[in-house]
């Protein structure tokens, strides 16, 4: 049996200096990717925690014009929805020096989140993967992207050889139907990031590094190198 990989903690004196401390890791990855291939790409999620470290990354002095921007998860919402990830990331994100990066979405208009599925494969298809950076968040259930835990189609979302991009995921506790990154497209990043923030989100990180068999803790086992947390109370 393989060692299991265990992650690496980063812990700070408050959000902000997080938020400035991942932000200039992410563009440091960035900033080595457009030098050694040409171009970055960057995976971010949605929530309530990203925006001070979108606000931060969005200053970086990097070649944005050569990274593209996209989501590990996203609700079947258009932009337009207040609980877009994507009008999250625009709204952040791609703002000043960032605004010349490009951005591909997860959600496609469609008569099911199987048929949106299918649409978000084929545009994110064309991206140059793998991934250089992959910021996840967390919930308190320990899911993280979209693989709830009530999920149908947990085993397929957390299956390491799982040849799609991108899969629908339909989980009571995640309201609406949702979009996400497959784990094995997820753990081939380059620079594997998990923000969270609070205590509540520290004592579930706890239960998951001690063991329990949470939706984060396949993150940790499948990754190729060691997850890089950053947390602030």
């Amino acid at each position: 049996m393989e060692e299991e990989i265990q992650p690496e903690r980063r812990i700070f004196a408050n959000r902000q200096t997080l938020a400035e401390a991942l932000a200039e890791a992410v563009a440091g990855v960035l900033a080595g990717a457009v030098s050694a291939r040409g171009t970055g790409l960057l995976a971010v999620s949605g929530g309530s925690t990203p925006a001070l470290f979108f606000t931060e990354l969005a200053k970086m002095p990097i070649d944005w014009s050569r990274v593209t921007v996209t989501l590990i998860d996203e609700r079947l919402v258009p932009a337009t929805s207040p609980r877009s990830n994507a009008a999250l990331a625009i709204g952040k994100l791609l703002q000043g020096p960032a605004s010349a990066a490009r951005f591909v979405g997860l959600y496609h208009e469609a008569d099911s989140v199987e048929d949106a599925a299918a649409l978000a494969n084929e545009a994110l298809g064309t991206l140059p993967w793998p991934l250089d950076v992959a910021i996840l968040g967390m919930g308190t259930d320990g899911h993280t992207a979209s693989f709830f835990p009530d999920a149908d189609n947990l085993e397929a979302l957390l299956d390491p050889e799982q040849p799609e991009i991108v899969l629908p995921v339909h989980a009571r506790s995640a309201v609406e139907p949702r979009l996400t990154l497959a784990l094995s497209t997820i753990v081939k990043a380059r620079f594997l990031g998990l923000h969270i923030e609070g205590r509540e989100k520290q004592a579930v990180l706890d239960r998951a590094c001690g063991g329990e068999s949470l939706p984060i803790r396949a993150v940790f086992n499948q990754a190729s190198r060691p997850v890089q947390i950053y947390w602030a109370e």
